[in-house]
């Protein structure tokens, strides 16, 4: 008599028998043909100096990804539930179908063309399952059959390229090795000595090609004593074709730049001889000058039978139906002017300067030669015509959302009207309304346990916003800054907040000076930026609740009446595009310095700020400055993989010191305050993830009193923070991250109701919060939308030796401080 298997034996041993199934049915040699085989490694031996990247890209052949997705698996997964001969007879099916219906629906032309719209959606879904596969072989990759004509292809390639880099005595050998029917090709290297650049010679026909030419020499890109490189030839071949170009040879092409190379002399050294020909059947290139310049401001409008009317500036003829934009702005604008020689860095720049208005759809500059005399062989002449289409006067956004923070949702409306050229000069009126109910974390809890849960906020608020498309002084220096596109924004904001504990308002006004340095940098320069905080309603039970925190009298601070004078500068240095695809470099540099003069208005010394809500009504005022430096680096691997990493650091100190008393009783101290929104902050979706916004700190203090470390928020006046993440592909536009960030604030002075909340340097660095995730983008190209999820792993608040925290982490638990955050944001946190 057999006995039956006890039940957790059958049970094991069943889920044995279907994971070994299915580990057969997802082994990629299946999909093979009889004799095929999977390229499963590629190796690279022998590079020493030359870019080991760059020789990589030239693989015809690469093995399946494995990192940081099985895509091969993922497909073999999809394989198993797929049948090309079901997928085929269902689009026969479907096409049979609509060709019924469509019979069906005769001379119904409605009719017919909504079932031909269906039949092509469906059509080429079904298209694309029996080409591509199900879902999941989508989401995956196919094998990768090993094609050895295609390992000879790449040799070739990688041939090709040492020799363009100046190693003409190198060899490459390929060889693959199989084995189980899965093949590694191995590409053996042998580079040899690069030959060096031992002369450069110039040999050009026509003297003042030859004189413009030197004249710009120190910027050439070939050296003696530089290795040969092709490519540097091609770019400096273009570099003189615009040299040229600016200096007045419209007709000049880098076709016409020869460059011989000369190995017969000495060992291991080129001879360069750059050549710049003359053109045919003639003797010299032809220099242009500008003879008239039209600018069309009404370009592609076209009113039949009726002439433009035109208003001529400083030699220029402007030309419309009907004169909407001032003449005198759109000169400013204007690089390319009559009697000047033709130049390509003019073109660009008055395009450039156009376009950054914002008032014109598109803006062209095109040439027409003047038919030149039979004995003007040296110099010709071109008409500019100078085109511009405007852009709808008018433009209305309307939003309706909603959004999810501290766990509750809420919906917003925005409103907003663009006036483009709203007074003449080309000057953009922006106004903007936005109402909306949003979650507000907690703002404090402490040991009695108060239930204080997050809760929704109203926000009403109105900007006002006026740029000019030239500085406004009162003297005359916009010729100076002209090609830097100069424009002057004046903007005005109220905000109103209305929550349980307090209602408060803020109304703001800056005064901007914007300068586009070049392509990649921008300046912004604001003299004047002036806001008045008040709050009109202070809830008594919520001020005592702040009171029994150890800096509560700070926290308290924030919710005074205050002026903010200021004025600040900015730096910004951006290579990158929005998108962030480029392998680029991006530094922000910020000063503040505000409140000055303080003591001209206002009075020194501060009653208790246990009566912010009550009869302390007076406006305070405090001098600061504050200062950031934000760096960041995108390292571009692959064109969809990506390493990114960030360095950002600040200061806000207050200039002067502040009278203070905690209650009408107590003597006054002396203490560094500044205005609450100016101090330093760590923590949230562009931050350190795994902490909540601005709860991040301070330091290595951790209240006791509060059930939890980031019930309430933590100003500071120093912070350091960084992240290093990694972005690759996932399916179509869906794109995942790795990172990992670590920082934290600090304040600068001692606190002895808060030991270990000030700086020092030998402990600073043992006080970085460290947390860790993974993230998902979904890239809509005009609009990216970032999950973030992340978990604390090192938490400098907690007692030394118990600060790695990574096995606490929870999901799910909102009342565990080491839960796991999600983050959900528009863009890229950095």
């Amino acid at each position: 008599m057999m006995l039956p298997w006890p039940p957790r034996k059958a049970s094991w041993t069943t889920l044995g028998i279907v994971s070994a199934t299915l580990l057969a049915s997802c082994s990629p040699m299946r999909l093979l043909g009889p004799r095929q085989q999977l390229l499963s490694e590629v190796k690279l031996e022998g590079v020493n100096r030359t870019d080991r990247d760059a020789l990589a890209s030239l693989y015809r052949q690469e093995p399946n990804r494995k990192f940081p997705v099985p895509l091969l698996a993922i497909y073999n997964l999809g394989y198993t539930f797929y049948s090309p001969e079901r997928a085929e007879a269902r689009l026969a099916a479907t096409r049979a179908k609509y060709a019924a219906l469509i019979a069906e629906a005769k001379t119904d032309s409605v009719k017919v063309g909504k079932l031909l719209q269906k039949r092509e959606r469906k059509v080429q879904h079904q298209q694309q399952v029996l080409e591509q596969g199900n879902a999941i072989m989508r989401l995956g990759q196919a094998p990768v059959v090993y094609d050895s004509t295609l390992t000879s292809v790449t040799a070739d390639q990688m041939r090709i390229y040492l020799r363009s880099h100046g190693y003409f005595r190198s060899r490459v050998a390929a060889s693959d090795t199989a084995r189980n029917r899965r093949v590694t090709v191995t590409y053996r290297i042998h580079e040899g000595q690069p030959f060096l650049v031992s002369q450069l010679r110039y040999d050009i026909a026509d003297s003042a090609v030859a004189k413009a030419i030197r004249a710009d020499s120190s910027r050439s890109l070939l050296r003696v004593g530089q290795a040969y490189n092709e490519e540097l030839i091609g770019r400096e071949r273009s570099r003189i074709e615009s040299v040229l170009k600016n200096a007045g040879y419209y007709d000049f092409r880098q076709q016409y730049v020869t460059l011989e190379a000369d190995t017969s002399f000495e060992p291991y050294t080129v001879r360069l001889l750059l050549q710049v020909a003359n053109p045919p059947g003639q003797q010299a290139h032809r220099v242009y000058s500008v003879r008239k310049v039209n600018f069309v401001t009404d370009a592609g409008l076209n009113r039949f039978g009726m002439q433009r009317d035109t208003v001529r500036r400083n030699g220029v003829y402007y030309l419309a139906y009907n004169h909407r934009f001032s003449t005198r702005i759109l000169d400013r604008k204007l690089s390319v002017r009559p009697g000047d020689r033709y130049s390509l860095r003019n073109t660009i720049q008055t395009q450039r300067q156009l376009s950054g208005m914002d008032v014109f759809r598109f803006a062209g500059v095109n040439y027409q030669k003047v038919e030149a005399s039979a004995d003007s062989v040296r110099f010709g002449q071109l008409d500019a015509v100078v085109s511009t289409t405007p852009m709808k006067r008018f433009q209305e956004t309307t939003e309706l959302g909603g959004t999810y923070v501290a766990g509750l949702p809420g919906p917003f409306g925005n409103f907003r009207v663009r006036v483009r050229n709203a007074f003449g000069g080309a000057e953009v009126l922006d106004v903007g309304l936005r109402a909306g109910l949003e979650g507000q974390y907690i703002l404090a809890q402490d040991s009695l346990r108060e239930e204080v849960g997050n809760q929704l906020t109203t926000q009403l608020g109105v900007n006002i916003n006026l740029t000019l498309p030239q500085f406004l002084l009162p003297w005359h220096s916009n010729e100076l800054f002209t090609r830097y596109s100069p424009r002057t924004r004046l903007s005005s904001a109220f905000t109103y907040v209305k929550r349980q504990e307090y209602t408060r308002t803020n109304l703001e006004f800056t005064y901007d000076y914007i300068w586009q340095h070049s392509g990649y940098k921008q300046f912004i320069l604001t003299p004047l930026d002036i806001s008045l905080i008040n709050t009109s309603a202070f809830d008594n039970t919520f001020r005592r609740r702040l009171e029994r925190q150890p800096n509560g009298q700070a926290l308290l601070r924030s919710f005074q009446s205050v002026l903010v004078p200021s004025a600040n500068a900015t730096m910004l240095y951006n290579t990158n595009d929005f998108n962030q695809t480029q392998d680029a470099r991006y530094l922000r540099l910020f000063a503040e310095i505000g409140g000055l003069g303080r003591s001209l208005y206002t009075r020194t010394d501060e009653l208790s700020s246990g009566r912010i809500g009550q009869q302390n009504t007076n406006i305070k005022v405090y001098d600061f400055v504050r200062l950031s430096a934000d760096y960041r680096r995108y390292h571009k691997l692959t064109p969809q993989q990506y390493v990114v990493w960030r360095l950002n650091a600040g200061l806000a100190r207050a200039l002067t010191r502040t009278q203070i008393r905690d209650t009408i009783t107590e003597p006054f101290r002396s203490a560094a305050i500044i205005p609450y929104d100016r101090y330093m902050f760590a923590g949230g979706g562009s931050s350190v993830r795994a902490w909540l916004p601005r709860r991040l700190g301070v330091g290595s203090y951790r209240n006791p009193q509060l059930v939890r470390s980031e019930s309430i928020e933590q100003p500071g006046e120093l912070l350091l923070e960084g992240s290093l993440e990694y972005r690759f592909p996932i399916y179509d536009y869906i794109y995942g991250a790795a990172f990992t960030d670590f920082g934290n604030v600090w304040t600068l002075d001692a606190d002895p109701q808060r030991p270990g909340a000030d700086f020092e340097l030998n402990r600073f660095y043992k006080e970085f919060a460290v947390g860790s995730g993974l993230g998902l983008r979904l890239d809509f190209t005009f609009l990216i939308v970032r999950l973030d999820f992340a978990a604390k792993v090192y938490d400098p608040t907690q007692p030394v030796g118990s600060r790695y925290v990574l096995p606490k982490a929870t999901i799910f638990n909102a009342a565990s401080s080491n839960n796991l955050r999600l983050n959900i944001g528009i863009g890229y946190p950095f």
